[in-house]
């Protein structure tokens, strides 16, 4: 999305690419690179372990992708879902209710970006909300103005996030953390790595908008777990 100055703050070009990874809302960075989805590695007819995934530089946009993880541990604490994608998000905390748009991985391995301000997208190659793992949300803080994560800095402990999945389940997630986070320092896996449960991270840019890169230092990264499994 848009900066203060009106310029593109998640993307390399006017082709609307993220620079490299997810970085929200003026550009959600962060230092890992996107990976595969989840999977246990097979490992050659010997029995060696395969070489783990490259992983490219984040440089600049809305947040990192996964890396390559390892089978799905146990899970704990609400129920998982099975997997359905995920068609809108409410906020009631800060008023938000969008539609959700699939966010892939560009050719350069680097990770979509909504094209604009409004709707948030969900990242394809993550679980999606309600199943085991970390699913991930992302918006742009703002773009030629506020964004669908305008406020998302004012998410408190406790609050609630329901999304609305296709299968017509709605699971409610409530937030058990809210970090900023610069960008040169992205904890990729913290964010992205595997859990013992279903959670949400909701992913947007934050701090001081830098007039010099026309994009914020920060990231404002809000941790969810599922709390009800919740059908329509």
């Amino acid at each position: 999305m848009r900066g203060r100055e009106g310029k593109p703050a998640v993307w390399a070009s006017g082709t609307a690419r993220a620079v490299v990874l997810l970085a929200v809302v003026g550009a959600i960075v962060t230092a890992g690179g996107p990976g595969a989805t989840t999977g246990a590695s097979t490992g050659a007819s010997t029995g060696a372990p395969d070489p783990p995934a490259a992983q490219p530089t984040v440089v600049e946009t809305l947040a990192p992708a996964p890396p390559a993880s390892p089978a799905k541990p146990t899970w704990i604490g609400a129920t998982p879902l099975a997997r359905s994608e995920p068609v809108r998000v409410q906020i009631p905390a800060i008023g938000v209710d969008s539609e959700l748009m699939a966010l892939g991985l560009q050719a350069d391995g680097t990770m979509e970006v909504p094209p604009g301000g409004f709707p948030a997208g969900w990242y394809t190659g993550a679980p999606t909300p309600g199943e085991l793992g970390p699913a991930i949300i992302a918006g742009h803080v703002d773009w030629t103005g506020p964004g669908v994560f305008y406020d998302l800095h004012s998410v408190q402990i406790g609050d609630q996030v329901t999304v609305t999945r296709a299968d017509g389940s709605t699971p409610v997630f409530q937030v058990v953390r809210v970090e900023q986070y610069p960008k040169a320092g992205f904890p990729t896996d913290e964010v992205y790595g595997d859990i013992d449960r279903a959670g949400l991270r909701l992913i947007t840019c934050g701090g001081v908008f830098n007039r010099a890169t026309g994009h914020h230092d920060d990231n404002i990264v809000v941790f969810a777990d599922l709390i009800e499994p919740a059908v329509g």
